[in-house]
């Protein structure tokens, strides 16, 4: 038995929602959504493309990091230089892809507790399939199927 499911809307309402915010974030027409929503700028390992993602901002022990399972994600497996538009500023910072199942686990369980389910499932972009709050251990196993993964975000000054 899965303890979460990822749920997203459809694509082209993201497609969609992505433009607008990508257009919006930077300017204060951003609204509330500077604090929350957060813009990945960075180019492809491969295809040498630019892409300009926008993902929920978290934050732990002070650092900014995306949760994701979304295939872009591996673009920073070793790390990688991105810049970062996050309320209303732009900042040169490293991205680093954590994959490890139970660490990615605990993350998801700590954010979960921090939000709550009802709001967790709406940023994180999953839907809790059990009665009660999943445990590390339930979430380790459908992080694994899902693919799901930390992007840690540090100041590119930082070291």
């Amino acid at each position: 038995m899965t303890a979460i499911e990822v749920s997203h809307p459809p694509a082209a309402l993201i497609r969609l929602v992505n433009r607008v915010l990508v257009f919006a974030l930077p300017t204060p027409l951003g609204g509330p959504a500077r604090k929350a929503i957060m813009v990945l700028r960075f180019t492809g390992r491969k295809s040498g493309r630019r892409y300009a993602v926008p993902v929920t901002a978290h934050r732990a022990d002070g650092t900014l990091m995306s949760l994701t399972g979304a295939p872009w994600r591996v673009n920073f497996r070793g790390g990688r230089d991105l810049d970062v538009v996050f309320e209303g500023r732009t900042t040169p910072m490293r991205g680093v892809l954590v994959e490890q199942a139970r660490t990615v686990a605990e993350m998801y369980r700590q954010r979960i507790d921090e939000l709550g389910p009802k709001q967790a499932q709406r940023l994180l972009g999953i839907k809790i399939t059990v009665p009660h709050l999943p445990t590390v251990e339930e979430l380790t196993s459908d992080v694994e199927r899902e693919h799901l993964s930390i992007i840690w975000l540090k100041p590119r000054d930082a070291g």
